[in-house]
């Protein structure tokens, strides 16, 4: 069975695999895990999609870890 990413929970566990998809309960997830002035842009959209292995809580940190000097 495939993962929901509509539906199912979200956790900082959850791998993103090559199902992975931008829906609703993504941004939800990654609004309360970085703040309202979360966003995808291309860039970030092209590391959360470089086949390589992670979970919800990398991509959470890796946009942390890009937007720190910006606030």
């Amino acid at each position: 069975m495939s993962f929901n990413w509509h539906s199912d929970p979200l956790t900082r566990d959850t791998l993103v695999c090559k199902g992975y998809r931008n829906t609703q309960n993504v941004r939800r997830f990654m609004v309360e895990h970085c703040g309202v002035d979360f966003k995808f842009d291309r860039d970030f959209m092209a590391w959360v999609r470089n086949d390589v292995t992670k979970t919800l809580g990398d991509v959470v940190d890796e946009w942390l870890r890009r937007h720190r000097d910006i606030h």
